[in-house]
């Protein structure tokens, strides 16, 4: 080998040598970038896990309060009609007492109602049943009574109007436990579903 030669080996052994150096700060370079990648797509990865683990959570949440509500508005709903069917089961009663006991039963409802003076107003059937027979004991019942049996007649479902003049007060049946359901549904509540 003569000089030139020589040069040349030692500029192509000096290049390689570079060259090998700089590919291999190229691939340790590339392996620390990729490192970093990877890191930075686990990191990613981990934090859309963590974002769709919080939706999910936060729409189960609102699904189990839309179902709680749910429930609860079923439950009152049934509760609701248990009590409507236990006031209509007790209007069903009182229209269906024996003779005697609705003629005195109609006759304290006028008599704790009226201040004696009033005519009676009764259904039309109740009026050409019992009619008469409640206004006497009406004035049976209160002292110094004088009620009268109206000519007019309504349907009440039972129960009567006390009028007098312009002025009525109505102890039909149905009105008198609708008021009663708004004073006692709490209690009637408890009744049934304690």
């Amino acid at each position: 080998m003569n000089g030139l030669e020589k040069i040349n080996e030692r500029i192509r052994r000096d290049g390689q040598a570079e060259a090998d150096a700089i590919l291999a700060e190229a691939g340790k370079r590339i392996e620390v970038a990729q490192a970093g990648y990877r890191a930075q797509a686990e990191q990613l990865t981990a934090d859309a896990q963590a974002k769709r683990r919080q939706m999910v959570a936060e729409r189960l949440e609102r699904l189990q309060g839309s179902a709680d509500m749910e429930r609860r508005q079923l439950l009152l709903g049934a509760k609701q009609a248990c009590i409507d069917e236990a006031f209509s089961k007790a209007a069903e009663a009182l229209r269906a007492l024996p003779r005697d006991e609705y003629v005195s039963l109609l006759a304290r409802v006028a008599a704790d109602n009226g201040e004696g003076t009033e005519e009676l107003i009764l259904s039309a059937a109740d009026r050409e049943a019992v009619g008469a027979d409640v206004v006497s004991a009406a004035n049976a019942t209160k002292a110094g009574a004088a009620f009268t049996l109206s000519d007019e007649t309504r349907e009440l479902g039972g129960g009567l109007v006390l009028k007098k003049g312009q002025v009525e007060i109505n102890c039909a049946f149905d009105t008198r436990l609708r008021q009663l359901r708004q004073e006692m549904a709490s209690d009637v509540a408890r009744i049934l579903f304690d």
